[in-house]
């Protein structure tokens, strides 16, 4: 089943164009470079199961303090 973006009440499904005499497998890997960057997965995963909403607060929180370190660490180079 393939699932897209929602824009609005439509769907958008993510698709890609076979360039003249490209492999399939090329297109493939490109299929699934476009889908990892909209995220497409990753809200399909997100919604297998119901996330209570402390739980979405603490994932989010646990998100913000690990990006926090990653830019105060790197922030001198």
């Amino acid at each position: 089943m393939s699932r897209g973006l929602w824009r609005g009440s439509e769907r958008v499904l993510t698709e890609i164009k076979l360039k003249k005499g490209e492999p399939v497998e090329k297109a493939l890997r490109r299929l699934k470079k476009k889908i990892d960057r909209e995220g497409t997965l990753k809200t399909v995963r997100s919604h297998r199961h119901f996330e209570k909403p402390s739980e979405k607060r603490r994932r989010k929180q646990k998100a913000a303090r690990f990006s926090a370190m990653l830019t105060a660490r790197y922030a001198d180079l």
